[in-house]
């Protein structure tokens, strides 16, 4: 793969002189598994990558997106039309590296401007090796797949664009829709592994709670976790142990925790056997448990009730949410493209092994599509929730959940002395 140069001068908040974007940029198209096509320019690396193609609604946080390993085989399309402006730094990313198969945007900046800039975005898009296409309708791709669905699609550019693709030449086009059909499916993905960290690491409680005996000790299953939710725990006395994603309940309870989290992530939750095993394990066991996204897509199957694949999924920073429970509507940050199928009246008995669980409710509700944003358990201690309280970037509503936890946790080791769960 081949990567394009990028002449030209900018500004350096770090010192010396950046790149700006190229006046002159190489073809690239993007296509759709349903033949749907766009023609525009190449953005980021030059070549051939394939994915999920959805679209977010953010108006902000492109770097924190990027790097969410939410996005694992996905290419993303940003709505906001200009994309760029505030750069790259090394304080926002969610993860070490940028996990999107694709990017799209239609006005890229020439160049960043903004004091916390170390990079622009488009250096860094060529540094991971990210293909991108720029100067495309974004407007019309998402009005596209909000009727369509999410697609599986491809952007080719470089030596990976065949002659008359750039022109959307019939038989160019079909060419390179017959590449995307033989791709895999987000359906029945089962993608924790590829995201997860491969050993465990301890985060140790910061802010007020640094150097003294952590008010709590969690063990965190890594299934794609971002980075701002261990650092939110954290900043509340937490001791955060991160753990593989193939780790076991004796691996977990080794640290003798007070609770058990599960994150975010890609994939179909139906295809994440083992992990839905574990966390009935760890119910089994009786320790208290909170689960975000993908956690909480696997807290339902693990209490028998069904996942099923939204038509375009929720994406963005500015999904309101209703809390049940409150009356409170939340704006709150989304990326999921499943959701959990459970009752949305009164709470139920949960469907696995006749009840064994007890009973559980629907605490939030997605107010654009009544999609369930938030479940909770009656009479074992386990609540998850489908977006995202640590909201980086976007709004901070639900950011009172990490202290709910808290509590949850401090109140079952109360309730418990030794702080053990009975096995």
């Amino acid at each position: 793969m081949t990567t394009m140069e990028m002449p030209g001068q900018g500004h350096n908040p770090q010192g010396g002189a950046r790149p700006a974007l190229p006046m002159d940029r190489a073809d690239a198209v993007l296509v759709l598994e349903d033949g749907f096509a766009l023609s525009g320019k190449a953005f980021g690396a030059s070549g051939r990558t394939l994915g999920e193609v959805v679209f977010s609604t953010g108006m902000t946080g492109y770097q924190e997106s990027l790097t969410d390993p939410s996005y694992h085989r996905q290419i993303l399309v940003m709505t906001a039309p200009h994309i760029g402006n505030t750069g790259m730094n090394t304080t926002d990313p969610e993860s070490n590296q940028i996990w999107v198969a694709g990017y799209v945007v239609r006005d890229p900046a020439r160049r960043a401007s903004n004091w916390r800039a170390e990079s622009d975005l488009e250096e860094e898009l060529v540094r991971h090796g990210i293909v991108g296409i720029s100067d495309v309708d974004t407007r019309a791709l998402t009005l596209h797949i909000r009727q369509a669905g999410a697609l599986r699609g491809g952007i080719f550019s470089g030596d990976a664009l065949p002659v008359g693709a750039e022109n959307l030449e019939p038989h160019a086009v079909a060419a390179l829709r017959s590449i995307i059909q033989d791709s895999p499916r987000m359906a029945g993905a089962a993608l924790s592994a590829e995201v997860s960290t491969k050993t465990p690491y301890v985060i140790a409680p910061t802010g007020e709670f640094p150097g003294g005996s952590p008010r709590a000790v969690l063990a965190a299953l890594d299934l794609g976790v971002k980075s701002r939710t261990p650092e939110i725990l954290a900043s509340l006395g937490v001791e955060v142990h991160v753990f593989p994603a193939d780790s076991t309940l004796i691996d977990l309870q080794s640290i003798n925790p007070d609770g058990v989290f599960f994150s975010n992530g890609p994939g179909d939750p139906s295809a994440a056997t083992h992990e839905i095993e574990l966390l009935r394990e760890v119910l089994d066991a009786g320790l208290p448990y909170f689960g975000i996204c993908f956690g909480n897509q696997l807290l339902g199957r693990a209490l028998g009730y069904g996942t099923y694949k939204l038509v375009y999924g929720h994406r963005g920073v500015n999904q309101p949410v209703l809390d049940r429970r409150t009356g409170k509507v939340e704006i709150t940050a989304h990326n999921h493209g499943f959701a959990v199928d459970m009752p949305l009246g009164e709470a139920s008995v949960t469907p696995f092994c006749n009840g064994k669980y007890g009973r559980a409710e629907v605490t939030h509700i997605g107010l654009n599509d009544n999609v369930v944003e938030g479940l909770r358990c009656l009479d074992i201690p386990a609540f998850s929730v489908q977006y995202h309280p640590e909201a980086a970037a976007g709004p901070h509503d639900a950011s009172h959940l990490f202290n709910d936890f808290l509590q949850m946790m401090l109140q079952h080791r109360c309730e418990k002395p030794t702080g053990k769960a009975d096995a």
